[in-house]
């Protein structure tokens, strides 16, 4: 490389302390973002001797070092939240995130973090978002962190127990909770903007022409929809439709009004972005027979289904489900963490069971964790006696296992954006799993980076 004329280096001066570097450097931050856009000609036609900024230059240090070698390194003494906030600040926050972590690939993820909860008692559902953050369900409470692990108010809504909760972005939050007998109006569903802490919106139940209380069961986001599970005061079961950004009802199907049989019921929706269809579970201890359904709103019909066959008494019976839209794959397990998947290709599939365990031993003060289930492309995971098993398509074979930390045993598990997020049953914590970044040079490949 040649020397650089003056035209080609840039002074900025950040919080007193004066950095000299080269125009080429900066313009690696993307037109985009903040840095970026200083300097160049559409955004700033007025050339300027000194840039002034008035953050702090520790901070301002290690990005533009990050942005000349492609390499973050962060000093031990400095924090690593408190340098994501500046990076946000700067625009740099997206390559600062992917210049650490690529994809999630269980077989490569490795341990990192695990955050505790300041709540009272255990979480009880862990729920994650595209960008990487999360939520933890605490008996009424709903405690929210950001993809920095930057724990957000607490949302509650009336005080009543919480059955689920969603988001539809990293901003706005859904909850489902139990009905109030003796208030109308006051439990059921509501969005909230998790910056503020303060309820957008209530979701309401219209049937036959007259507003009902309900208790919003199972929750799910898609298409411009939220749907939940429906239990009425009136014995209404059902499956509604609401409009996400007004809260409008869209679309109700009741139990008693069609082929919805165990709808109102069910304990896990999932929505299938692809084929655009809810799938709908209603599992064990709600009722002793599991029922999956896939259910398309466009025309209000059941397209798919199965049922588990009527098991003996302490036969094993399915507890949890997900679906594997990119394989045409339903996986279940059962109280033994037996993996097993049906074919949602063909209405009344039998179940192959891939991975079996033996029953595990616990002692008489030990509370039983029974499996949980979360996918991300066409690989599974599995909690599985503190741990967290991954398997793989086509043939679904045991590729990976991720070792408990410390933990104990796993209440719920939950991917969002590139992590894992596994929330622990004995403590009040979560872990946070991620795969590193292999070969990548300030998000760009390495031979990416240099032809800048």
């Amino acid at each position: 490389m040649g020397m650089k004329t003056a035209q080609d280096r840039v002074k900025l001066n950040v919080g007193g302390k004066e950095f000299v570097t080269s125009r080429a450097t900066l313009e690696r931050a993307g037109r985009d973002s903040m840095l970026g856009a200083m300097i160049h000609p559409d955004w700033n036609s007025a050339e300027q001797d000194e840039y002034f900024l008035d953050r702090n230059p520790a901070y301002f240090s290690v990005l533009l070092d990050f942005l000349r070698t492609g390499e973050l390194y962060i000093p031990p003494a400095m924090s690593e939240k408190a340098l994501y906030r500046e990076a946000l600040y700067y625009g740099l926050i997206e390559r600062v995130h992917t210049s650490r972590w690529g994809c999630l690939d269980g077989n490569r993820t490795e341990h990192a973090a695990s955050v505790r909860g300041r709540a009272t008692g255990d979480g009880t559902a862990i729920r994650a978002d595209g960008d990487g953050g999360c939520c933890v369900a605490h008996g009424a409470m709903v405690h929210v962190y950001e993809w920095t692990m930057d724990e957000l108010s607490p949302l509650s809504l009336d005080y009543h127990t919480v059955n689920d909760a969603g988001f539809l972005n990293p901003h706005r939050l859904v909850i489902c909770t139990c009905a109030s007998v003796d208030k109308p109006g006051r439990g059921g569903m509501a969005a909230f903007n998790t910056r503020t802490g303060k309820i957008e919106h209530r979701f309401q139940l219209c049937h036959r022409g007259e507003r009902t209380n309900f208790t919003a069961g199972a929750l799910a986001a898609g298409d411009g929809h939220v749907y939940a599970s429906c239990r009425g005061r009136t014995q209404d079961y059902g499956l509604g439709a609401w409009d996400q950004t007004t809260g409008h009802l869209v679309d109700f199907l009741s139990e008693a009004d069609g082929d919805y049989s165990g709808l109102g019921d069910a304990g896990k929706l999932q929505w299938l972005p692809k084929t655009k269809l809810l799938l709908v579970s209603t599992l064990y201890p709600r009722i002793d027979r599991g029922h999956v359904s896939l259910v398309d709103f466009r025309s209000g019909h059941v397209v798919w289904s199965w049922a588990e066959s009527a098991p003996p008494l302490n036969e094993k019976v399915v507890l949890d489900t997900v679906a594997m839209e990119d394989c045409n794959a339903l996986c279940v397990v059962n109280q033994y963490d037996n993996i097993g998947f049906v074919d949602m290709r063909t209405n009344g599939s039998h179940v192959k069971w891939s991975l079996r365990n033996r029953p595990g031993k616990t002692s008489d003060v030990e509370e039983r964790c029974y499996a949980k289930l979360a996918s991300s492309g066409t690989q599974l995971f599995c909690s599985s006696n503190g741990g967290i098993n991954v398997l793989c398509a086509p043939d679904w074979v045991l590729t990976s296992q991720l070792h408990d930390k410390g933990g104990g045993g796993i209440s719920d598990i939950a991917v969002g954006g590139d992590r894992l997020f596994v929330l622990h049953n004995d403590e009040n914590l979560f872990d946070v799993w991620q795969t590193p970044m292999a070969n990548i040079v300030n998000g760009w490949s390495q031979d990416e980076y240099y032809q800048h």
